[in-house]
């Protein structure tokens, strides 16, 4: 794709996608909305918290302060901008209540008292003394006493078993159900530990680790949360007594996140259910699970881009680190309008290409949407993620002014044309398209064959410009470092870009004027 990959011709998605049916069978994991429940009372409350002391320690508990360590809290912003200002005050927000009882497990919830179109309630656990910020809407539901706290910070009784009170309170509230076995026989909570994992169906027996992507868990106001390593090892800072609930962050330590639930958040999010208060591990496969396949497949490809963007050998400029992601399972075009890092874009151009979509756009601006309607392998997804991060370079290279008019060439050739987003090479700006997509194509096909080493596809050789000129260009020496520092603001078709690389590289102009007018 341009910023599109059409489903004309032979776009990733044609050349990748899974001849076969889709399983139906999810095993453990629930996508969609979830279902909520009665609600359940919460152990960690204060007034509960300070009931277990009192069954435990009779003698004690007059003394005992049982302080407010966490406030259980709901948020209601009403724009992106306020969102992101609760991220930037380091608010880690979720979209459902965490004290009530879950009789369906999803990706999302929403509040049936807040319009679909709208964000709905975000709940949190913040410090007692947070600095709540101005105009934003917020409730305090609770307060709580975390157990898990430095015991000096809640009472300074170092001789009281905490762990033991946690336990009591838990047996108090009616919640008896939720404590591990293991827990409550040998009387020690665990830090929860594993491995994520990803089966690639090209090297099915070498699964790899699912990379930096964030694991959480809770079990009700009890929220901890850490990153996988580059094997997809975590282990959780906080110790459970009970099981507790795990889900997925698509929201990369790269910084990069991944949508889209219901209405997008800094990133998508995948349910893995209850499990031991050890830990929980997985292997993700397409059989398996094709939402979260899909998702840890991007989550990897973009980690995998930006190490290649700086090696050894040379750099290429990073996407910006916040890039924002989303995925369409129904669309097959894919795009990178850098839209959070200010590309204007025609709307009514947006929503002919997003179609019911669009009406979120407005709420959380996308840098590249991934259209992934056909492509269920690793390989398909890949090639796709690899090719838009590929434009995200390029986006940073040359700025939004240039960024706008490829932009305009491609959704007003999507929209006239049906499909065709590369229209037919005479159209004003088409020279913008013909130097991002030779570069894209090119660089995707680099990974692609890094990644795969028996692989001799050569992305995008069948339109109107010639991705082949790089391709011949590398194998004489001018690398894939070597032909990015051309891609300037100043290079808008191909006669540009021929006359920059001779400038930059006269050693190499005898190869460069063969490989341009091999291809004329």
């Amino acid at each position: 794709m341009s910023v599109l990959l059409p489903v004309s011709s032979c776009n990733m998605g044609e050349c990748f996608a899974d001849k076969k049916k889709n399983s139906s069978e999810d095993g453990v994991l629930s996508h969609g909305m979830m279902v909520l429940g009665k609600q359940l009372e919460d152990p960690y409350s204060v007034k509960n918290i300070t009931k277990a002391v009192e069954a435990l320690y009779p003698t004690k508990a007059g003394s005992v302060d049982v302080s407010t360590t966490d406030l259980y809290v709901r948020f209601l912003p009403e724009s992106q901008e306020q969102y992101d200002m609760l991220e930037a005050y380091g608010v880690e927000m979720l979209d459902h209540p965490v004290d009530f009882e879950i009789i369906k497990e999803g990706d999302y919830y929403h509040d049936p008292s807040i319009p679909e179109n709208e964000i709905t309630w975000q709940y949190a656990i913040v410090p007692p003394d947070f600095d709540f910020p101005d105009g934003v809407k917020y409730e305090i539901l609770d307060h709580c006493h975390i157990t898990e706290h430095d015991v000096i910070t809640r009472s300074g009784w170092e001789d009281i078993d905490w762990d033991a009170v946690e336990r009591e309170s838990f047996r108090l509230t009616g919640n008896a159900g939720m404590l591990e076995d293991a827990a409550q026989s040998k009387g020690g909570a665990a830090k929860p530990s594993g491995r994520i994992t990803l089966v690639d169906g090209r090297y099915p027996d070498n699964p790899e680790g699912v990379k930096g992507v964030r694991v959480a868990c809770n079990v009700f106001v009890k929220i901890a949360q850490t990153y996988t390593d580059d094997q997809g090892n975590y282990e959780i800072g906080k110790k459970f007594s009970s099981k507790p609930r795990y889900w997925l962050v698509f929201k990369n330590k790269k910084g990069f996140g991944i949508g889209l639930n219901l209405i997008l958040v800094g990133g998508s999010v995948s349910t893995m259910g209850r499990h031991s208060q050890e830990g929980c591990s997985m292997e993700i496969s397409n059989k398996n699970d094709k939402s979260l396949f899909a998702r840890c497949v991007v989550n990897n490809s973009v980690w995998d881009y930006f190490e290649n963007c700086k090696t050894q050998t040379g750099s290429i400029k990073a996407p910006p680190a916040n890039i924002r992601i989303w995925i369409f399972n129904m669309l097959n075009a894919s795009s990178t309008p850098m839209m959070q890092h200010g590309a204007a874009l025609d709307n009514t151009k947006i929503k002919e290409f997003l179609g019911e979509w669009a009406t979120i756009v407005k709420w959380f601006l996308p840098d590249i949407t991934l259209g992934l309607k056909g492509i269920n392998d690793y390989e398909g997804i890949y090639a796709t993620v690899t090719h838009e991060l590929a434009h995200a370079s390029h986006f940073q290279q040359v700025g939004i002014q240039w960024w706008d008019k490829l932009m305009t060439h491609v959704l007003t050739s999507f929209v006239t044309s049906g499909m065709m987003a590369y229209g037919t090479g005479g159209e004003q700006y088409a020279g913008y398209c013909e130097v991002a997509e030779m570069w894209a194509y090119y660089l995707s096909t680099k990974m692609f064959r890094r990644r795969y080493p028996e692989s001799e596809i050569m992305f995008g050789t069948s339109w109107w410009f010639y991705p082949q000129i790089f391709y011949m260009l590398d194998d004489r020496g001018l690398d894939q470092f070597k032909i990015f520092q051309a891609l300037i603001a100043s290079v808008t078709d191909r006669d540009a870009l021929q006359q920059k690389l001779l400038s930059l590289y006269p050693e190499f102009k005898t190869n460069i004027m063969l490989a341009f007018n091999r291809y004329l």
